[in-house]
């Protein structure tokens, strides 16, 4: 179905609250997780939702030509859902790396093998050129892609202690700098390449669960001016610096039975459908490179994320 696809990378500037509902446990209201790895995750649908609203709001005038409008043509329909489908796929966001509180440098960001693998697969498919190897680690040791968060060869992650493995992973820092962050800031991007760290799954999946934003919110009785009785709740975020990844997907343009010469300027290549989308058009601004609001909480300024592409063969 989909003939075209591009790897974007996601980029918190803000914390991210993409919420999964309310929950058993202290926390209220969590964000979303993978099932068999409990790493953090941007859900497609609330990606694609997100992006659909970001163009209703910055592609003035198109959400009111209906059908004939870019934004029905690439997204689908608003009602009528049967009469055509979409034309633009997004998959689920999968977790590259985290953020996490280093004794030195302010902050690592963290990654594992099987992030670095599952990031890899993603690359391929889109026809990106991903020329590192997969490392390994073993538990309670770190490969870091320089020594400057090192103190006396150790490194410190929150509480946690860390011997320094032999190796570096300077390549996958400079990469991810080259690929995944440049579009953020130039300080960041080079940042990564000396602070890129690599943990053992088991090592990383604690962060994974453990390294959010949790926030606690007290709901205030308009009368009393107090808080209300069981007004206290707690929110979690991924944290801002987070680096996620996923495919953005195109198909041609589809129509209405029986409309399709009808449409003006229609897209019969999925590749003018990514680029009307990330590129943008003489009139219409993309989204690569921009930043887009996602999840919930934006009114606090939750949920900003930025946009980029990355250029590879189309499979």
């Amino acid at each position: 179905m989909y003939e075209a696809r591009k790897l974007i990378f996601y980029y918190a500037v803000t914390p991210v609250h993409m919420g999964a509902g309310s929950a058993i446990g202290a926390i209220d209201s969590p964000i979303q997780r993978e099932v068999h790895t409990q790493h953090p995750m941007f859900a497609g649908a609330g990606l694609k939702g997100a992006l659909r609203h970001h163009f209703n709001q910055t592609w003035t005038g198109e959400k009111e030509k209906k059908n004939a409008g870019l934004i029905n043509r690439i997204f689908g329909p608003d009602t009528g859902a049967s009469d055509f489908a979409g034309a633009l796929s997004l998959t689920d966001a999968q977790l590259v790396a985290l953020p996490v509180r280093s004794l030195k440098g302010g902050f690592a960001w963290v990654t594992s093998p099987v992030a670095l693998a599952r990031l890899k697969r993603l690359a391929d498919l889109a026809g990106v050129a991903a020329e590192w190897t997969v490392p390994t680690v073993a538990e309670n040791q770190a490969l870091t892609a320089g020594d400057g968060l090192l103190a006396n060869n150790k490194l410190i992650l929150e509480a946690f202690e860390f011997s320094k493995s032999d190796g570096q992973c300077a390549a996958i820092a400079a990469w991810l700098a080259n690929n995944a962050l440049t579009a953020a800031n130039a300080y960041f991007a080079d940042k990564i390449k000396n602070d890129l760290v690599v943990l053992c799954d088991t090592d990383f999946a604690h962060f994974a669960r453990h390294a959010m934003v949790v926030e606690p919110h007290v709901r205030i009785n308009d009368d009393t001016g107090t808080a209300d009785d069981g007004g206290l709740f707690y929110v979690e975020n991924l944290p801002p610096e987070s680096i996620l990844v996923g495919l953005v997907q195109a198909s041609i343009e589809r129509y209405k039975k029986g409309e399709k010469d009808k449409v003006a300027g229609r897209m019969d290549k999925a590749e003018n459908v990514l680029d009307a989308v990330l590129k943008g058009t003489d009139t219409l601004p993309g989204i690569a490179g921009k930043p887009l609001q996602i999840g919930g909480d934006a009114s606090t300024g939750r949920g900003l994320v930025i946009v980029q592409t990355v250029n590879g063969g189309e499979r």
